[in-house]
């Protein structure tokens, strides 16, 4: 399968601070690929580097030809970023101004749970929904490839989960290929084909975790717990608890390894 985005032996400092050493990743179409290590470790930079925002590093990116640099790629920050002087709507529909697709628009709306909400002001919007609005707002463009930087870490627990399974089903309905920035074990996981461990100091790519399951998934399977056990004890040895989601403790709890209800695909 051929890949949408290469990162090539990417090498990034910040002055005389190294943080990431010959790093490459790929995504092919369809994939959702998980990025997961500690907090500080250069994670958010290399996405970053993916949606062509940060340009001061060595090392090459490649996009395939069909992968344009105005609408082939969509991001989704850890916080909304909304207009807040703009309603719903002309916030998903921002990078055409006044010349949005409104019937696209509306559609997006809808897919994201918000039908009905495209007059109001950010300000009258949950976290969980603000989040919604941004996600359809990296839709709008029809991109190939989606790029999360930890967009579900501001709300709650159940929230989250909505999000994760939006995104899952956004993702496969329109086609998109996902590579999402994370610091949690179960989020990582759950979503993604393939996860991809960052850490050391400088950081590199410590291990390659593939998650054969198909979807739906069950969070609680015993195939699940194994892996997120599997990348808890690379992340210990790579970088030392810190920086390590609090959601992570008890993922090797008795009642998540002893339920098996999961398919490989």
């Amino acid at each position: 399968m051929s890949a949408l985005l290469k990162l090539q032996n990417i090498h990034k400092a910040f002055a005389d601070v190294r943080v990431l050493e010959d790093v490459s990743l790929s995504l092919a179409a369809g994939e959702v690929v998980g990025l997961l290590g500690p907090s500080g470790c250069g994670k958010s930079t290399l996405l970053r580097i993916a949606a062509g925002l940060d340009q001061d590093y060595h090392g090459g990116l490649q996009l395939d030809p069909l992968l344009t640099f105005a609408g082939g790629r969509g991001v989704v920050f850890q916080e909304p970023r909304l207009m807040p002087w703009l309603s719903v709507a002309q916030n998903v529909g921002f990078a055409d101004g006044r010349g949005a697709d409104g019937s696209w628009v509306e559609q997006l709306l809808r897919d994201v749970g918000l039908q009905g909400r495209g007059a109001a002001l950010p300000k009258h919007l949950s976290g969980g929904q603000a989040q919604r609005v941004a996600i359809a707002r990296a839709l709008y463009g029809k991109p190939q490839v989606l790029l999360l930087d930890e967009p579900f870490s501001a709300v709650d627990a159940f929230t989250r989960m909505k999000l994760q399974d939006l995104v899952v089903d956004l993702a496969a309905r329109y086609e998109v290929a996902v590579l999402l920035v994370t610091h949690d074990l179960d989020e990582a996981f759950y979503l993604s084909d393939r996860v991809l461990i960052l850490g050391g100091t400088p950081s590199r790519l410590q291990r390659e975790l593939a998650v054969p399951l198909v979807r739906p998934r069950d969070r609680r399977c015993a195939e699940l717990a194994h892996l997120r056990g599997e990348a808890l004890t690379e992340l210990f040895q790579s970088k030392g608890p810190a920086g390590i989601s609090s959601d992570s403790t008890g993922l090797l709890s008795p009642l998540q390894l002893s339920d098996d209800r999961c398919l490989t695909k």
